[in-house]
């Protein structure tokens, strides 16, 4: 008899089953859920994409609900496989237990001895993942052609963004129960952050699919325009919002990257708009998986730069309400509201906000994993450390994403609604991310003199008694929200 192939909450699409009539393990963990405080309704997402899984697999399946996932496994007996875990602990839990065979990974294009490979050779450089985006381009020859191709209209900028909702979800008896047993932990003392809501995202590989159908014919032609675009008006924009999809494992990424070069090809979607989309999946998806196994634990506390202070109360809370800076406010009432913001939110006003303030690294790296749908360790981890807050040597990326408030007005439309002015950084109207902007470079400099951007910003703000007042403005303003 076949062994069971246990499928984790992150390993519920197609990909992930080879023999059509092997039986099938899943498991809700009351403790994972009990644990570490998660966004309702990511907790939501994954217990029904569990049970969806389960109804469509029938009678192959046994879905086990049990305080831990040992005893599950205990109850169920005999012989048990899992596809590689996708994070440190549960791999670890993985080799612990007696009988459980531990394959290769899945759910990503590029295997961690090719990673090796390549990172190997540029030991003596950092690595950097334009780097390895140019080699996976070559390796899976997507995008390969300096030009031909179908040609699709390069929209202007200032064409508005109108394009149809992508299909709804519907919420079924599986969500009932869902809501109901969600409700009734809770009321047991399971801790949630953030606001239930009706289902918004997909949680079977049908839902998903028709959503990266939807997306790729209706918004991926506006990608390139506007995916690094902030709106008050409009949290979705060109993006997808399917990053729940594939940390869920309902998506498998090279049949989307296929689809998307394709879309090229045939005229639906300029490259100026297809290469930042593939980006994503080729680039930076691929990139820090493999980095989060590739580099030694140690790396979630690198600390580069000073970073010691807390996380506040009212942002760990989500309390949005508390805010009067229009785009933090925003942001965090979106990830309140929908568990979800795109990546130039999260980067450029979540992170940067705590890269200005010096909260610490690893508190933000749970505060993001637990209140995004599509929280995970392997992203979290390299995306806040690496990038946001450059706090690993340059490992991930050349510099930290660090902006004042008139950037933030360059690229959203925030700013002409809020009560402080983006180019002050003092008195009653200065933004507190303009501000904070100059006082983190001031607390900084020396350890930024090898960023040119930075060492710029920093020489046009060398006035002493500007610069003390500044220093004197922030520290006061301390981590009251803003």
């Amino acid at each position: 008899m076949s062994p069971h192939r246990w499928l984790l909450a992150d390993q519920l699409g197609p990909h992930f089953l080879d023999d059509p009539g092997q039986p099938v393990l899943l498991v809700e963990a009351r403790e994972v859920f009990r644990r570490r405080p998660m966004h309702r309704q990511k907790a939501h997402l994954i217990l029904s994409a569990l049970r969806h899984r389960a109804a469509e697999l029938g009678d192959r399946a046994v879905l086990l609900r049990t305080g831990t996932f040992r005893e599950a496994l205990g109850q169920l007996g005999g012989a048990v496989e899992v596809c590689h875990p996708h994070s440190r602990a549960a791999l670890a839990f993985a080799r612990s237990v007696d009988g459980l065979t531990v394959l290769p990974p899945r759910g990503f294009m590029t295997s961690q001895a090719d990673f090796a490979a390549w990172a190997d050779r540029s030991r003596r450089a950092p690595l950097r993942m334009w780097d390895f985006y140019r080699e996976n381009k070559r390796r899976y020859g997507v995008l390969t052609e300096p030009a031909g191709g179908a040609r699709a209209r390069t929209p202007d900028r200032r064409d508005p963004l109108d394009v149809p909702p992508p299909p709804a979800v519907e919420e079924d008896d599986i969500d009932a129960q869902v809501r109901r047993d969600l409700d009734r932990w809770a009321a047991e003392g399971v801790r949630f952050v953030g606001r239930d809501s009706p289902r918004r995202y997909p949680v079977t590989h049908a839902e998903a699919e028709a959503r990266l159908t939807h997306f790729l014919r209706h918004r991926l032609a506006e990608y390139g325009r506007f995916g690094a675009v902030m709106s008050a008006h409009d949290p979705t924009l060109a993006h997808s919002v399917l990053s729940s999809s594939f940390n869920l494992g309902l998506l498998d990424p090279e049949p989307a990257v296929r689809r998307a070069e394709q879309a090229w090809r045939d005229g639906w979607a300029p490259r100026s708009a297809v290469e930042p989309f593939i980006q994503q999946l080729l680039g930076w998806r691929e990139f820090l998986w493999q980095l989060y196994w590739y580099v030694e634990p140690s790396f979630r506390g690198g600390r580069w730069l000073p970073a010691t202070e807390p996380l506040p109360d009212w942002f760990r809370d989500l309390d949005a309400d508390a805010v009067e800076a229009r785009c933090l406010g925003d942001v965090l009432a979106g990830v309140r509201d929908r568990g979800w913001a795109h990546h130039a939110q999260r980067l450029l006003v979540l992170g940067n906000y705590g890269l200005q303030r010096g909260w610490r690294p690893a508190e933000l790296v749970e505060w993001f994993r637990q209140s995004f749908v599509d929280g995970t360790d392997w992203v979290m981890n390299a995306t806040v450390i690496g990038m946001s807050h450059y706090a690993d040597l340059g490992r991930v990326d050349t510099r930290p994403y660090a902006v004042d408030g008139a950037y933030i007005d360059e690229i959203s439309d925030y700013c002409a609604g809020c009560r402080y002015v983006p180019e002050r950084a003092l008195g009653d109207l200065a933004c507190p991310y303009t501000g904070g902007f100059e006082s983190f470079l001031h607390r900084n400099g020396a350890r930024l003199a090898d960023d040119p951007r930075l060492t710029a910003e920093l020489a046009a703000r060398d006035d002493p008694e500007h610069r003390e007042a500044v220093l004197a403005q922030e520290e006061k303003r301390g981590d009251n929200p803003p």
